[in-house]
């Protein structure tokens, strides 16, 4: 019998994990019919698993806020009351339902009680742990240390599995049904609220989300999308509008590879690269204003976002001010004295998908309001 058990969820896991997307499950509403998730296509989604007599319980108020400052905008909160944690979401769903209503009036859809965990864990769930594994508590929170003891005492390795461990937990999913990060019970809702912002804004979503690649297909890019990366690099600001770039399109193999110096790598199996430039006739050399390497910065910057918001990978590659690099660069190019290489962007389609690194260190800012002390 437990050999036949775990046969039955080995194949509930393969069949699940086949699933192309979270599009490809249904599940039960709070009144027992099928919803397929793929109504929620272009929706930005929250899921958590609830209970109504945990300790997190007030965090609902905390989501209908959310659900109410974002909805028109594209969120969806999609909860999933679970009784696994504590036996914590007793009842059924209509008493959930009548419960969450009455305390805190949310507005979000609440669908039937599922396992997250286990034999009879809901297969949505099985897909979810697949996408985004345990990361761990914030040992610095006090919640967080209170949960990582609590959970540690019960199983030394708890945090090795990718399990839910709690009421509460929560998964983001983006609007092209990618699982985009996964927040632990004592996560803060604060943290939450600005990826929602993030994905609801495609302007923000390409900041937050680019990312250095540096492998990539052999599928070419087309002209209109060099022509839109052009285009944004151009629509950068500069000291007093004098444009001082020039943009250089690689698309020769051959002379990718002479950029490469002969080293493989990213620069030949790239399908272009785009060489930024500092026209030294149009800065302002001689009054003490050369911002030359400021403007072309900022329209480096502002390829680099159209590259991702067009779905391309691209990386920034270092030029000015090391001479030899410098030299050979506008040698392979025969680029005129006036004209000097500050950096290469390497682009193309991307072979990799590396999870962007968050950068967000609070010890790094300082705050000097008007009229106090700077901190």
């Amino acid at each position: 019998m437990k050999r036949m058990i775990l046969s039955l969820m080995a194949m509930v896991c393969v069949l699940t994990l086949s699933a192309q997307s979270i599009y490809d499950f249904k599940v039960k509403d709070d009144v027992g019919q099928d919803v397929s998730l793929s109504d929620y296509k272009g929706k930005l989604l929250l899921i958590v698993n609830t209970a109504t007599r945990c300790g997190f319980t007030p965090q609902y108020k905390e989501l209908e806020v959310l659900y109410e400052k974002y909805r028109s905008e594209g969120l969806e909160i999609l909860d999933f009351p679970c009784n696994q944690f504590g036996e914590q979401a007793p009842g059924t769903i209509q008493e959930i339902h009548q419960f969450c209503s009455a305390n805190f009036d949310i507005q979000f859809p609440q669908f039937d009680k599922i396992e997250v965990n286990g034999v009879n864990e809901h297969p949505l769930y099985t897909w979810l742990k697949a996408q985004k594994g345990f990361s761990g508590f914030d040992v610095n929170d006090q919640r967080g240390k209170m949960m990582d003891g609590m959970l540690r005492k019960q199983d030394a390795d708890y945090d090795k599995k990718s399990d839910i461990k709690w009421n509460f937990t929560k998964f983001l999913v983006s609007r092209d049904g990618r699982v985009v990060k996964r927040y632990e019970p004592t996560d803060k809702i604060s943290n939450i609220e600005a990826d929602i912002t993030r994905e609801l804004n495609p302007i923000l979503s390409s900041i937050m989300t680019r990312t250095s690649i540096r492998q990539y297909t052999d599928e070419p890019v087309s002209k209109a999308d060099i022509e839109t990366m052009l285009r944004a690099g151009m629509a950068a600001p500069t000291a007093v509008n004098r444009q001082p770039w020039h943009f250089v399109v690689v698309t020769d193999k051959a002379k990718l590879k002479e950029l490469s110096g002969g080293r493989g790598g990213m620069l030949e199996q790239c399908a272009l690269a785009i060489v930024v430039c500092g026209n030294m006739e149009k800065t302002m050399q001689g009054k003490g204003q050369e911002f030359w390497i400021q403007d072309c910065s900022a329209a480096t910057e502002n390829i680099l976002l159209a590259a991702n918001a067009l779905g391309l990978g691209a990386v920034w590659t270092g030029g000015y001010p090391m001479e030899e690099r410098v030299a050979s660069i506008s040698k392979a190019l025969k680029l005129p004295e006036t004209i000097i290489p500050l950096c290469t962007i390497v682009i193309g389609h991307p072979a990799e998908s590396p999870t962007p690194k968050d950068k967000w260190k609070p010890e790094n800012i300082s705050y000097n309001e008007f009229g106090g002390k700077a901190e």
